[in-house]
């Protein structure tokens, strides 16, 4: 019997030592375009979900009206569009992100468009916090809390009708000269 639970402790201990040395020496995933390590989306979706729904806020104090939708718009022009594209034009270089950068002006299998299935809450969570190895920055000393919850609620409204100001933009029709420039976020 102590041989038995000797060579349990030691199998035990053994198991970091080998995990240690195959970081160390061996050759994890760690490119691109290396397959995911086994379990790795739900290692990192499950306590990434459990977070933004304890901490996100439930309902955006902005309106989705013109203004804020516009301003949304040539935000995201400025700050988004080269990872997550345009209406009918992805980001060249989003899809070999790892995992790929979603493109938001894009329809689902389901039939919405990008993230508007997303409880505005979460998206704002996203912008203001980003989300480590994904290549998604927080937004939170970029952006102020209005022009992050503009940016959001313009997505969160993806799939419906946009003033033709915001939609000249979000379809990278409309060159940036010509748009509003976003104000730099106060300090």
């Amino acid at each position: 019997m102590g041989r038995f639970l000797l060579g349990l402790i030691l199998g035990i201990a053994l198991i970091p030592v080998v995990a240690y040395g195959w970081f160390k020496l061996g050759h994890p995933p760690v490119a691109v375009a290396d397959p995911p390590l086994p379990f790795e989306r739900a290692i990192t979706h499950v306590p990434l979900n459990a977070r933004i729904d304890s901490e996100m806020i439930k309902t955006a104090p902005i309106p989705a009206d013109e203004t804020n939708l516009v301003a949304g718009a040539q935000i995201y022009h400025e700050q988004c569009a080269a990872c997550h594209g345009y209406h009918g034009k992805p980001s060249s270089f989003g899809k070999y992100m790892f995992p790929g950068a979603p493109q938001l002006w894009e329809k689902h299998r389901n039939g919405l468009v990008g993230v508007s299935d997303d409880p505005p809450g979460e998206t704002y969570w996203k912008v203001d916090n980003g989300i480590r190895l994904t290549g998604m920055p927080s937004y939170n000393k970029v952006l102020s809390q209005t022009q992050m919850w503009q940016v959001t609620v313009l997505l969160a409204n993806a799939d419906k009708p946009l003033p033709p100001a915001a939609l000249d933009i979000v379809n990278g029709s409309q060159p940036a000269a010509t748009a509003a420039p976003v104000a730099a976020k106060a300090k």
